[in-house]
């Protein structure tokens, strides 16, 4: 197994919840015994958004790379309090390698601005953050596979940890698949979980709410998003 193979095994499990490894100890007088090694962080110390674009480079780790025109990487304030995590890019952000540029991220800058205005915060989607689990888009916009969510995955949790924001939305099922390691939007949205020690929100995805039939659903996130948005800027 190689070093990034066992560095990825080990997150995994890190964020299963799982503090602590065992290795077997064995000496000629004494019978095996598991000594516990603490699971090491792979992140480096001084991390930053432009090294681990760097280190993702021109990427070919997955099968993702074989379609898509650009990687989409991320976009907003660096030192942004509150992230947005969605799915991946779809046609249009390939297009010009930024996340939420469609008819999605248009309604996403809607509710963020909007939403703000109307509670009194004085923030724009420049202020935030965006980005998606993975970073290529898949085949006709389906679902990632859950290898290609590992593998960029890793990458996601390096621009969390380095950006250290007070709060995430996780935008959909498959980001809260990603992040929180559960399913339901419906079961989980409104309600405050936690992501290493950053609170995470979840909600819909916005290019759910754009189908006719989610009237009630759009509701439910401008919710979810005015709860959040106090959380992070009051």
């Amino acid at each position: 197994m190689t070093r990034d193979q066992i560095r990825q095994r080990l997150e995994f499990y890190q964020d299963l919840g799982i503090k602590t490894v065992y290795r077997r100890s064995v000496t000629s007088h004494q019978p095996p015994a598991t000594v516990p090694v603490s699971i090491p962080t792979f992140e480096p110390s001084q991390d930053s958004l432009l090294q681990i674009l760097t280190d993702i480079g021109d990427c070919k780790r997955c099968r993702l790379h074989e379609g898509r025109n650009k990687i989409v990487f991320g976009s907003g304030n660096e030192q942004a309090r509150l992230v947005f995590v969605g799915e991946g890019p779809g046609a249009d952000e390939d297009q010009q390698g930024l996340p939420f540029v469609g008819r999605a991220g248009q309604l996403l800058t809607q509710m963020i601005e909007g939403t703000a205005a109307k509670e009194g915060i004085p923030i724009k989607r420049a202020d935030v953050y965006i980005c998606n689990v993975v970073k290529c888009r898949p085949p006709e916009n389906r679902t990632p596979q859950p290898d290609e969510m590992e593998i960029c995955g890793q990458f996601l949790y390096r621009q969390l940890l380095a950006i250290r924001p007070k709060a995430i939305c996780v935008l959909g099922g498959t980001a809260a698949k990603a992040l929180l390691g559960k399913d339901g939007v419906t079961r989980l949205r409104g309600k405050w979980d936690q992501w290493r020690d950053i609170q995470v929100m979840v909600t819909y995805h916005p290019s759910y709410l754009l189908r006719p039939y989610n009237q009630n659903a759009k509701k439910e996130a401008w919710e979810d998003l005015k709860k959040v948005l106090h959380y992070v800027y009051d």
